[in-house]
Order: C-alpha cells, then sequence, then structure tokens
C-alpha cells in the first residue's frame, strides 16, 4: 500500500564533485541522476578523482570546499574564495595555483564521479535523532544530499525504508537501496554554507549508527523534481 511518508524540504546539485555545490527549487531527473550533478571534477596527474578521501578511484584534496560551482549552462562556473569566477574549461591552473598542486577540471567520461549512488537522501527525522543523541544538531548541508525529506517525528525511520520503491512528485520513483556511508568531509568547513570545521559529527554517527547516515538511491523513472513534492512509498 502506497504510504506518504514526507514532503521534498532542500534540494542540491553539486557541478562539480567535492566543491560546494547550490541549492535550487528543482531538479530534473534522469537515471544518472540529477542532470549536472557531480558532472566535472577535479583531477590529479594520476587520474585520481578529487575527493574528501582516497580511495582507488579518489584522492583526498584539501581545500576543494572552499571552492564553489553552479551551472547555468553546459559548463560549471567556478567561484574562487576572493570572488573571481572561471568556467570549469578555463579553471585549471587557478584550481592547481589555490591548492598548490598540479590539478585538472575535466568532465565525466568512463568512470563514474558519484561515490556510490545517483542519488543521495537524507531526512530531518535522523537529523533530529542525532541532535538527541550527540548533543548537536548537524546541517543538513554537510551531507551534500540531493534530497532532504521533511518527515515527521525523530528517529533513522529511513533504515525500514531500504529496498522500497518511493514516488518523489508525479513523476519521479526511486529505489532506495542501503545506508550512505560518511567520510571525513561531514566534519569539514563548507565557507559557502556559513560551516566551521567540527570534528564531532563524525565520531559521533562512528558510535550510533556504524558511520551511515542517510540513503544511496538508484532512478527508476525519470521527471521532475521540487520543493514540496510529496514523497510516497509504493
Amino acid at each position: 500500500m502506497a504510504e506518504r511518508v514526507g514532503r521534498v524540504a532542500a534540494l542540491a546539485r553539486y557541478p562539480v564533485k567535492s566543491m560546494a555545490g547550490e541549492h535550487l527549487d528543482r531538479l530534473d531527473i534522469e537515471e544518472r541522476g540529477a542532470v549536472g550533478d557531480r558532472v566535472w571534477a577535479v583531477y590529479t596527474p594520476d587520474g585520481g578523482i578529487g575527493s574528501g578521501k582516497t580511495t582507488r578511484r579518489f584522492r583526498r584534496i584539501e581545500g576543494l570546499l572552499d571552492l564553489r560551482a553552479r551551472l547555468d549552462g553546459d559548463v560549471p562556473t567556478i567561484t574562487f574564495p576572493d570572488g573571481r569566477e572561471l568556467t570549469a574549461d578555463r579553471a585549471g591552473d587557478a584550481v592547481s595555483d589555490l591548492l598548490g598542486r598540479p590539478l585538472r577540471l575535466a568532465r565525466e567520461t568512463t568512470v563514474q564521479h558519484h561515490d556510490d549512488s545517483p542519488l543521495h537522501l537524507v531526512t530531518t527525522a535522523a537529523v533530529r535523532r542525532v541532535e538527541e543523541l550527540a548533543g548537536a544538531a548537524p546541517e543538513p548541508a554537510r551531507f551534500r544530499a540531493n534530497l532532504l525529506l521533511d518527515v515527521d517525528g525523530t528517529g533513522f525511520v529511513e533504515d525500514d525504508w531500504r529496498g522500497r520503491r518511493m514516488a518523489i512528485g508525479s513523476e519521479v520513483v526511486v529505489r532506495l537501496g542501503p545506508g550512505m556511508p560518511r567520510c571525513v568531509m561531514v566534519d569539514m568547513a563548507q565557507p559557502h554554507e556559513g560551516l566551521p570545521d567540527d570534528g564531532r559529527l563524525l565520531k559521533a554517527l562512528a558510535a550510533i549508527h556504524d558511520l551511515d547516515f542517510g540513503l544511496m538511491v538508484d532512478v527508476e523513472e525519470t521527471g521532475r523534481i521540487q520543493v514540496g513534492d510529496t514523497a510516497t512509498l509504493l
């Protein structure tokens, strides 16, 4: 049976992976995820993708969150801490100079930029639960999710949704996957969001929820979603 569980409270897109992004009233959703989301990334000379962590695909690069990317057309525009703006296809030298290492910016090809899934969802109920257990309310922006659902009550309610299908608005249907593993990025300062360094959140999540927060999400039916849309479990 269909069950209404909440509504879309906020939407976000990150045109360049691991940089600050943009808050939007609507998102167009394709099979790959939100249109324009993490389509570009910063690359190291060995082909690693700039991130908040180092893995086989990713390379940790300090300072990426000091930059903000927005998408007005086909190529993101990057805002630097000093207010300069350059399109991603012309910003490689400036980003290298700012971060003190050779870097280039490039569009996604055969190696995906997303960490684990096309979309990422968090709920306000889980944010409230972290506040209860950890003594501090985390700003949802710290989790860099595409969708924030406003859900009544408190608790990690999304854990019970894993494996379910969800309709968001009148067009989009997604499949809710496992929990999203968190990394040190949730503790990092995000100047464009007004968030300072905070070393408490990752430790709290490790202690209370096995380092997971929110859900990985796959797209089953594409379309448009917007703030205020109803989220319904199918």
